[in-house]
């Protein structure tokens, strides 16, 4: 499929009439935004073409989204009420409406989450051999099963806390599972936290327990939740004093790290600092089971210190992530087929991959191409004796990372190694320590970062000598982290090139990234936050002007979040001079699509299927010579302004053809993983054309891409 500029229908507007582009009315709220993605992810869990434990995976993404979403968002929406202080958004609302509206949204979604939860996945997980049942279910032999396990592996590590004038109400862990015990005191109930394990699996497995196991895919499994065994037992933890009630609770609590990050201030100090703080992050957020007794409701309310606005009551049990322990199950029947990915052409025949990266660039698209060469890379790099030196940045890396051990074994062997670990990467703070801390008793020279700034480029430069002596620079740059684990379930794309113009891009930007560097232009690479922002709205303003001399302006960008003011408000001006405008945007989109006289010629798509569609990809038809851009960066003012991001173009007209028709067009005409984005910021799933097969990009992508 060649690539085109073409409108849909050929046509161009006229001079459209004057319209205020800074109007609330065109955008949508970024959170309510990020909401309306996670109503697509749990509609995953009540699609059938989903194997069945992939549905209970999808189910328990969205319990693990949630609970980040009121660790990060409603936290900070939280602190600006109680500062007085508003950061209005496009849309202009304010962070208190924002709660409201939020609160609304959280209550459907759980609702539908625990809908699906017990009328579709408890029945066909039961049909299927796996039954997750109540222990009023259970036989006398099982139940004394359970009794035995509970004195032998639970007892033991539980602490009950009494809650009295004595002993002040106990810090309730970030996330963590507890019961509220009442207990018949000689005058006056008391009270007591009782918190349910999280180094015992949740899920109790009955067969396993009882010693009985059968081998095959006919192997039934029994589980009970840890919970209901411990609220069964509570007499044991209090002999002597009557149980009347528990009832189960969890809190969320505002786990953005504060850190000082003046000049002179020890980077890494502070965010061990901040690491211990964030388990005593302020409480945002109360989950509790629908029975609680209001009395104890308000009673933990007010130890909180939260409002009734920011209770939440469903069923039992809490916290559905714990449901993503049911995917180690093995039943290769209830899941994805493997994916074996394949060796992309260029380096299939073995050999030296620098010899490869000589004679061409080579393009490689996750999951469906092997991330094995971004590693072996490495490690020729560390072993060839040529090499002089390898430079990277590791936003997440995961654990036991053969990214690492290759970068530890070229220092081990006389190699300049120089590495920027970034620190500040959410969630992913104690292991980028721990790495840091590792390379750096090694040898390798190790940077964290700009005071202010997170670094989110995804580029290593390896430096050698060639057969006469002459210095060749070898560069992989990434729309993706340096991370294998990640690289089997998202879709990225990577590029290794030996371009000169790219080598002396990444070594101006890792001497900015490591030195006192003031670069702020280069050959190829578009940066933020020096010039990405200006360099991308000045492409497609080239698109208005191409369309305003009668051209046919077009873009296609496919991204993970768009909610930037000013890209917004250029894309909308690209519809309104008659620019065709196609996105493909997974999550967050805060700009309305469809609108008559402002965004009629844009197009709004989101894909949420198997895999986790995290590529950026920048396409500009350029009046009929195409130009295309890969990299970290999403249109988020973070990203454009607050973010080291890397953006590099793709100069071989084959890898722009591939990318274009194997990622690109490919999505847009998806018609099974693919959501419409409406006017009103709602999705419809978009159905295929009458006489046509449903179109998977994903499942095509796995037999062709």
């Amino acid at each position: 499929m060649a690539e085109s500029t073409r409108l849909k229908d050929g046509a161009h507007p006229q001079k459209a009439p004057p319209v205020n582009l800074n109007s609330p009315d065109l955008y949508i709220n970024r959170e309510l935004s990020l909401l309306a993605f996670q109503r697509r992810v749990l509609a995953q869990a009540a699609n059938p073409r989903h194997p069945l434990l992939e549905r209970v995976r999808f189910l328990a993404i969205v319990s693990i989204n949630i609970d980040e979403f009121f660790m990060v968002r409603v936290s900070d929406l939280m602190d600006e009420v109680q500062s007085g202080v508003m950061f209005l958004g496009p849309d202009a609302m304010t962070p208190a409406q924002q709660l409201v509206a939020i609160r609304k949204d959280v209550q459907r979604i759980l609702k539908e989450q625990r809908r699906i939860y017990c009328d579709e996945l408890l029945p066909q997980l039961a049909a299927n051999g796996i039954r997750i049942v109540g222990l009023e279910e259970l036989s006398t032999k099982q139940r004394a099963a359970l009794r035995t396990y509970f004195e032998q592996q639970i007892f033991p590590v539980i602490t009950p806390l009494a809650i009295n004038r004595g002993n002040p109400f106990p810090h309730i862990s970030n996330l963590s599972v507890n019961l509220a015990a009442e207990l018949q005191g000689p005058e006056e109930t008391l009270f007591a936290r009782v918190k349910i394990p999280d180094v015992i699996p949740r899920l109790l497995h009955l067969e396993a327990i009882l010693g009985e196991h059968v081998a095959g895919k006919s192997r039934n499994y029994t589980f009970v939740w840890l919970d209901e065994v411990v609220a069964l037992n509570l007499s044991t933890l209090f002999p002597g004093v009557p149980v009347l009630s528990s009832h189960s609770f969890r809190v969320v609590r505002d786990a953005d790290i504060e850190i000082h990050e003046e000049e002179g201030v020890d980077l890494r100090a502070s965010m061990e600092q901040g690491l211990r703080q964030r388990r005593f992050g302020e409480p945002v957020a109360l989950f509790v089971e629908e029975s609680m007794p209001e009395r104890v409701r308000q009673f933990l309310c007010e130890r909180l210190d939260l409002g009734p606005d920011a209770v939440y009551a469903t069923h039992r049990p809490l916290g559905l992530k714990s449901l993503m322990e049911l995917t180690s199950i093995d039943r290769p029947d209830l899941k994805y087929p493997r994916l074996v990915p394949r060796v992309p052409p260029a380096v299939a025949g073995g050999g030296s991959l620098f010899a490869v990266i000589d004679r061409h660039d080579v393009l490689v698209y996750h999951p469906y191409e092997s991330f094995a060469p971004v590693v072996d890379l490495l490690w020729e790099a560390a072993r060839d004796p040529d090499v002089l030196a390898i430079k990277m940045t590791l936003y997440r890396v995961g654990t036991d990372s053969p990214v690492v051990e290759a970068l530890l074994d070229a220092v081990n062997r006389g190699k300049q190694v120089a590495v920027l670990v970034e620190l500040k990467a959410r969630f992913d703070e104690e292991s980028n320590i721990e790495w840091a801390t590792e390379l750096e008793r090694a040898g390798v020279h190790v940077v964290y970062g700009f005071i202010g700034l997170k670094t989110h480029a995804k580029v290593a430069l390896v430096v050698r000598k060639d057969g006469e002596g002459a210095i060749r620079r070898y560069v992989h740059v990434a729309t993706g982290n340096y991370n294998p684990e990640t690289a089997r379930g998202y879709t990225d794309l990577g590029l290794f090139t030996a371009d000169p113009d790219f080598g002396a891009d990444a070594t101006d930007l890792f001497n900015f990234l490591t030195g006192y560097s003031t670069q702020v232009t280069y050959r190829r690479f578009l940066v933020a936050p020096s010039d990405l922002r200006e360099a991308l709205l000045a492409k497609i303003e080239r698109e208005i002007e191409i369309a305003r001399r009668g051209g046919q302006g077009h873009l296609i960008f496919k991204v993970n979040s768009l909610a930037d003011r000013e890209f917004m408000r250029a894309l909308y001006r690209a519809s309104r001079a008659g620019v065709r405008v196609d996105l493909i945007v997974r999550g967050v989109c805060s700009l309305r699509p469809g609108i008559p006289g402002v965004s009629e010629n844009i197009r709004v798509v989101s894909l949420v299927g198997r895999f986790l569609e995290h590529s950026r990809v920048y396409w500009f038809g350029n009046g009929g010579n195409p130009e295309m851009y890969l990299g970290s960066a999403d249109l988020l003012p973070r990203n454009l302004n607050n973010r080291i991001e890397v953006v590099f173009p793709l100069c071989k007209p084959d890898a722009r053809e591939r990318v274009y028709r194997d990622v690109l067009q490919a999505q847009l005409r998806d018609t099974v993983n693919a959501w419409a984005e409406q006017a009103d910021g709602t999705y419809k799933p978009i159905e295929p054309p009458p006489g046509e097969e449903p179109f998977d990009s994903q499942a095509w992508s796995i037999e062709h891409a």
